[in-house]
């Protein structure tokens, strides 16, 4: 079957993780993605196990990409990027607001070369506005955006930063919705455009909790609790008061507040009473059951590595394997996507710094391979780098 976006070529010049990981997708999908490297190369390229020199990190969000390696500053440069923006489709770019321009290749350059080209930008506080210049990571967007008070607010703890780079990963996911309503859009009218892409704005769009903010309602916590119990923690969604009724109703919970007990006294009776339920079966099996027959959301609390051992990530087949350049196999995260009538998924393996400056410039860019030959030799281009 035929991957859904094969056809269009996509020219990544976005490093680290928001941009790479919107590329990756574009890949899985099927569009050919050539990324453009700095002679120093993604600094995730020395992130994680390296092996063959190609590090972990760098393979999860650049497998299936060729790779180019050129000097940005070089005055050769910006003519080559110019080149290649005219035969391309996509670009995608994360550089703070103004290094696309003070090289020469911001949307005002490149767009009278290629009026179908669609480019996007993410930065931390968008392309213009009293914040623009700041240098933005995910981080720093988990504080500006509230997350990080929040969660120290309502679970009592000193604030910290979240072991999950959800700015990146959400800005990557948002940036690639709007680019394929993009492609849609020029598909219609035949004209490509800027995306200008806020990590503020997408923490806040996708914070469902901040929400409640825009009508000054108090915060509290929701979602799921975690409660010890035989086999190991468990999660349990719901609020509190529902899960103790539903076991007094469905499992004979007795209710062991003392008559005449404060509010704290009587939730923490009931508290009490819910965990020794939850201690009290022989198995992990016979707990299970007894959540299923109340229709009970739970789930296992798992390390993440048993979470790509457990039998819907086995069946499913969410970790790929990819070609490590040195004859075996490791493994990426697949993507996510599904389709009935189509093919997805990771490609390729990961390339080397500047593993296809010949074939991308000959084809993309319309160069000579003499002309090529004199680029790498003026030190414009930066010839594959061997492990």
């Amino acid at each position: 079957m035929a991957r859904p976006l094969e056809g269009l070529r996509v020219l990544d010049l976005s490093r680290v993780l928001a941009g790479p990981f919107a590329g990756r997708m574009l890949s899985d999908l099927g569009a050919d993605v050539v990324k453009l490297e700095p002679p120093e190369g993604d600094v995730t390229r020395g992130w994680g196990d390296i092996r063959h020199g190609i590090s972990g990190y760098y393979t999860q969000q650049n497998s299936g990409k060729r790779t180019i390696c050129l000097d940005l500053a070089h005055p050769d440069g910006r003519a080559i990027v110019h080149a290649l923006a005219a035969n391309v489709d996509i670009l995608i770019e994360n550089f703070r607001p103004g290094v696309m321009a003070r090289h020469g290749v911001a949307w005002d350059d490149l767009a009278p070369l290629n009026p179908r080209l669609i480019m996007l930008s993410i930065s931390g506080f968008g392309q213009e506005g009293p914040e623009a210049s700041r240098a933005a990571y995910a981080s720093v967007l988990h504080a500006e955006s509230g997350l990080i008070a929040r969660q120290s607010e309502l679970d009592g703890y000193a604030p910290t930063d979240p072991v999950l780079s959800i700015a990146d990963m959400n800005a990557g996911l948002h940036g690639l919705v709007a680019t394929l309503a993009a492609v849609v859009h020029r598909e219609r009218g035949g004209v490509g455009q800027h995306i200008d892409l806020s990590m503020l704005d997408v923490m806040l769009v996708t914070d469902d909790y901040a929400t409640f903010t825009l009508d000054d309602y108090p915060l509290t916590r929701g979602g799921g609790e975690v409660w010890d119990a035989t086999g190991g923690p468990i999660m349990v969604t719901g609020d509190f008061r529902t899960l103790f009724r539903d076991l007094v109703r469905r499992h004979g919970l007795v209710d062991p507040t003392p008559e005449g007990a404060s509010l704290p006294e009587k939730i923490r009776y009931r508290r009490d009473a819910v965990q020794a339920w939850f201690s009290s079966f022989e198995d992990r099996a016979e707990l299970v059951a007894a959540l299923d027959r109340s229709n009970l959301a739970w789930g296992d609390v798992r390390s993440t590595a048993a979470a790509y051992a457990s039998p819907t990530a086995q069946a499913r087949g969410v970790a790929a394997e990819v070609e490590d350049r040195g004859g075996s196999t490791r493994r990426v995260v697949q993507s996510p996507y599904r389709f009935s009538s189509a093919e997805s998924g990771v490609i390729g393996a990961p390339a080397y710094k500047g593993e296809h400056n010949h074939e991308i410039l000959e084809a993309w860019g319309g160069f000579s391979r003499e002309a090529i030959e004199a680029f790498e030799k003026g030190g414009v281009l930066i010839a594959r780098e061997k492990p």
